[in-house]
């Protein structure tokens, strides 16, 4: 999948893999040493995320069913959780740093395709 920014004008990812099974929810972005330039992952449903036995930061957005950014956490540390954002259907984990870089906040609007 890509994952574009379309206020910003901004491509986020160019090979985002959505997690929709229970399995790979639960699994994420575990056992991965790292997510390279262009990469994501897309988990539906969700609305709140924990980074334990992760090896990496990561940057998170949390984007509701129109596909709008609720929230934006640049560098989400590992073994940390999440507050729970009751507005977002499901969450994009990027590499970190690509937030700021893209300038990506609440309130942009994502096209997925």
């Amino acid at each position: 999948m890509k994952i574009i920014n379309i206020t910003k004008g901004v491509v986020l990812a160019e090979n985002a893999v959505c997690a929709s099974t229970v399995f790979k929810r639960l699994k994420g972005l575990l056992g991965k040493k790292s997510l390279r330039d262009g990469e994501a992952l897309v988990i539906k449903p969700c609305n709140s995320i924990h980074s334990f036995f992760m090896q990496f930061p990561i940057d998170v957005l949390f984007v509701d069913r129109s596909d709008k950014v609720v929230s934006a956490i640049s560098s989400f540390a590992p073994a940390r959780i999440s507050k729970i954002y009751f507005h977002a259907s499901y969450v994009i984990e990027l590499p970190a740093g690509l937030i700021k870089a893209t300038s990506s906040s609440p309130g942009d609007q994502l096209g997925i395709s």
